[in-house]
């Protein structure tokens, strides 16, 4: 087991699901854990079981809504004013609209939390990660991906849940196609400075992700065509890029079951790649 005494891991909905087992996990080795939750109150329990699980009493809790602009700037400050350093981020909070929703910045729910936010988070956190080199950035994403096109002309999904038979299928691919394209742009950008940047895909896992808004028969179709791995079969990959010395320096890549999958070509795209960060600039107000 590899030893995380003295690094700071920051997880987004550390609270439930692969999130809280991720957390359960490097608390274990020895890692300062930070909670980026929601809701306080889900918040506070589960911290006293990552602790009691763990027997790491280094556990922290901060609250931030990620489909809050607002919210994450007022995190990151409060971040700043505890540490100065962050040796892992762990971008995994996420959503599954079925029906499409607006944030209250005006943005798709889907687009938003999962991926503007870690967009948005990470760079405002990138001053701390740099100085705490060797650090690691790990955004949880999905193979379903794949499937997606990222459409410039609607990024926001209005049409899409139009053609996606009520699910929000389009708009959640669309969401982890961005947050896989970002992954590869950032570790372009971040070579040199001992930063590395991979995303993953857990596996379907059962999670609260989408089970209080997915349809009754999409619900019972999924568990029987699907094998649903625990939530701790789902963090084993994210622990292992956290922490596992196998890993060290490598940067740019997607992981299953801790492995490095290839990749379509045109997730390496830099036109795209490119272009996307600099909507995403304007969509966030940050420029780096």
């Amino acid at each position: 087991m590899s030893n995380m005494e003295g690094k700071i891991c920051l997880i987004t909905g550390s609270n439930s699901g692969i999130g809280k087992a991720t957390a359960i996990g490097l608390a274990k080795m020895g890692a300062t854990i930070v909670m980026a939750c929601r809701s306080k109150k889900k918040g506070e329990d589960a911290l006293q079981e990552i602790k009691t699980k763990s027997g790491n009493n280094k556990i922290d809790l901060m609250i931030v809504d990620l489909s809050s602009q607002k919210s994450i700037h007022n995190f990151v400050k409060n971040f700043k004013k505890h540490y100065n350093k962050l040796h892992v981020l762990i971008n995994n909070a996420g959503v599954h609209c079925f029906k499409r929703e607006e944030t209250i910045d005006g943005f798709e729910m889907n687009f938003a939390v999962n991926y503007l936010a870690p967009f948005l988070l990470t760079n405002l956190l990138l001053d701390v990660i740099k100085a705490s080199a060797p650090a690691r950035i790990i955004n949880i994403s999905s193979r379903y991906h794949r499937y997606a096109t990222l459409e410039f002309e609607d990024l926001q999904s209005k049409k899409s849940y139009k053609f996606s038979y009520k699910t929000g299928a389009i708009a959640y691919c669309k969401s982890k196609l961005a947050l896989t394209i970002f992954t590869y742009e950032l570790a372009r950008k971040l070579e040199g400075t001992g930063v590395t940047v991979n995303c993953l895909c857990p596996g379907v896992v059962r999670t609260n992700l989408i089970k209080e808004r997915i349809p009754l028969p999409i619900k019972i179709l999924s568990h029987l065509m699907v094998h649903q791995k625990t939530p701790e079969e789902g963090a084993e990959t994210p622990i292992y890029l956290a922490s596992s010395p196998d890993v060290e320096g490598i940067t740019g890549k997607f992981f299953v079951d801790k492995k490095i999958m290839p990749e379509y070509q045109s997730c390496y795209n830099r036109r795209t790649a490119q272009r996307l960060w600099e909507i995403s600039e304007k969509l966030t107000g940050f420029e780096g």
